[in-house]
């Protein structure tokens, strides 16, 4: 596979703590993925928890356990992938084993890569558009259903550290997306760089 930058995936113990401070703990850093075509990779600027049993919000509300959740009750540091509205959407599994919690990746700006996303996306009108949402940047990325239950600290997919001496401040609120969760619809699990460029929603 070709790469064009050197990386080092985080280690899986990076993961090992509570979703509720893994999801502003993956800011900053960077979803990176390499194909055959190349190597694209963005800094993570939004994410959603999900927590699971308690989560009216969650694929795994009242530990619900299918073939797609399955993943979600092995340890933290795995991939989530799923389809929705024929987009494949990318999540980082969180919390312990038989504690199904993950986290959606929301949006990431283009770090390296860019015009290999271009190619992915040739239709876009801007270059927040490139990855400004969970199925933008799956598709910009090369990330798809086959990464479905990928440790998380090897390559072709992992999350690196981001870029050094990076400031940013974070905001935090309601998830997207979710009107028929009940009350979970309030919960603020939502986390985001502030003022940037490409989130999915301002």
């Amino acid at each position: 596979m070709k790469s064009d930058n050197s990386f080092t995936p985080l280690p899986l113990d990076f993961y090992e703590r509570p979703t509720l401070e893994l999801a502003p703990a993956l800011l900053g850093c960077l979803l990176v993925k390499e194909t055959p075509e190349g190597q694209a990779s963005g800094m993570i600027v939004e994410t959603e928890a999900y927590k699971g049993p308690l989560d009216q919000a969650a694929h795994s509300y009242k530990n619900r356990r299918t073939k797609r959740t399955e993943i979600m009750f092995g340890p933290s540091g795995y991939a989530y992938t799923y389809v929705m509205h024929t987009h494949c959407l990318f999540n980082v599994v969180s919390s312990v084993e038989d504690v199904p919690e993950a986290i959606l990746v929301r949006a990431v700006e283009p770090y390296t890569g860019k015009d290999l996303m271009r190619k992915r996306r040739p239709k876009i009108k801007s270059e927040p558009q490139l990855t400004n949402g969970p199925g933008k940047l799956c598709k910009a990325l090369g990330i798809h259903m086959g990464d479905y239950g990928h440790r998380l600290d090897q390559p072709p997919l992992y999350i690196a550290a981001g870029p050094a001496h990076q400031e940013f401040s974070i905001k935090q609120g309601a998830r997207i997306g979710i009107d028929n969760s009940g009350e979970a619809r309030f919960f603020p699990w939502r986390y985001w760089v502030s003022n940037n460029n490409f989130l999915s929603r301002k």
